[in-house]
């Protein structure tokens, strides 16, 4: 509505400029895929050794379960501190919720760490400041079972993706989509384990959203190649292809951009509830549009079957 007022209620407005960072680019993406094939093979599988040989490190206790506590103290006390006494004893990745009147808290972590945590709140806020209500063990809140779920929903969206892609363009486009997808969901890994962060539910939220992100942006690239088809009919498929991307490429870095400040701007100033979602979100905005133009679209010309050859 409030474009077709700015331009259908002005009938001076005889053009429309948009904000493009390259005006008419041609840089040749093909020519250098199979450089970034190797590159993302290397990252990949640099990625995965760290993940594996981390094994139980890289889920938090959300995954691995833990001991919970609450505390009630005699006063308020900022989560900030309380985050900030958790990190110093190495418990940083701690679970901390506040409820009530905001005197009680619930601390969430590892096994066995219940007596460090009250001699670090004891010496941080003194002797006597608050009261254990309560210490459990718990187990994890994604159990086998919903991990199993997960995965099975995970298989039957990526096959509903093939499918739904397949229908509206090729199966290629559908193969080489789900191979991009899976390549930012592993470097993201590769790169949570890089830094030491555990995978819990927020980063698995994040997960997910870079997966919506990344088919988003590699649909926008499919279907400009798919209209570049229909007009460049005396084109050869790598001629197609790199048009499309260079088509795109403000679209592709501009949108990328954008998101890129928020999730930054959220990274920096969220707080330790939300850095690693952040962190994840940060990885795989920059990871997805890589993919899309160096691994997803380079890939149609290498995917096996008949090649569009230049017509003379």
């Amino acid at each position: 509505m409030v474009f077709d007022f700015i331009t259908l209620a002005n009938p001076r407005m005889t053009r429309l400029p948009m904000l493009r960072f390259f005006s008419e680019p041609n840089i040749q993406f093909v020519k250098i895929r199979k450089i970034a094939y190797l590159v993302s093979i290397l990252v990949i599988a640099g990625g995965m050794f760290l993940f594996f040989a981390r094994g139980e490190k890289n889920y938090g206790i959300d995954f691995t379960g833990g001991t919970l506590q609450q505390f009630r103290f005699t006063e308020v006390v900022p989560m900030e501190k309380i985050r900030e006494v958790l990190s110093d004893v190495e418990l940083g990745e701690s679970g901390v919720q506040k409820f009530g009147e905001g005197k009680e808290i619930i601390i969430r972590s590892s096994s066995g760490k219940s007596e460090v945590i009250e001699d670090a709140l004891g010496k941080e806020f003194g002797e006597g400041s608050f009261e254990v209500m309560r210490v459990e063990e718990v187990g994890p809140a994604v159990g086998e079972d919903l991990r199993r779920a997960a995965i099975k929903a995970l298989i039957f969206a990526m096959l509903g993706i093939c499918i739904y892609i397949s229908f509206r363009f090729e199966f290629k486009f559908a193969a080489t989509a789900i191979i991009a997808l899976i390549h930012d969901v592993l470097v993201s890994l590769g790169m949570i384990a890089l830094t030491g962060r555990e995978i819990s539910l927020p980063v698995i939220a994040a997960l997910l959203t870079i997966v919506g992100y990344s088919i988003n942006d590699t649909i926008v690239l499919f279907d400009r190649i798919r209209e570049d088809r229909k007009l460049m009919r005396k084109a050869g498929q790598e001629e197609i292809i790199n048009t499309s991307i260079n088509q795109t490429l403000s679209r592709t870095v501009l949108t990328s951009l954008t998101t890129l400040l928020v999730v930054l701007a959220l990274f920096i100033f969220g707080g330790k509830v939300i850095n690693d979602f952040s962190f994840v979100l940060l990885v795989g905005i920059i990871v997805g549009t890589y993919s899309s133009i160096f691994i997803a679209s380079p890939l149609l010309i290498d995917w096996p079957g008949r090649k569009v050859v230049k017509k003379r």
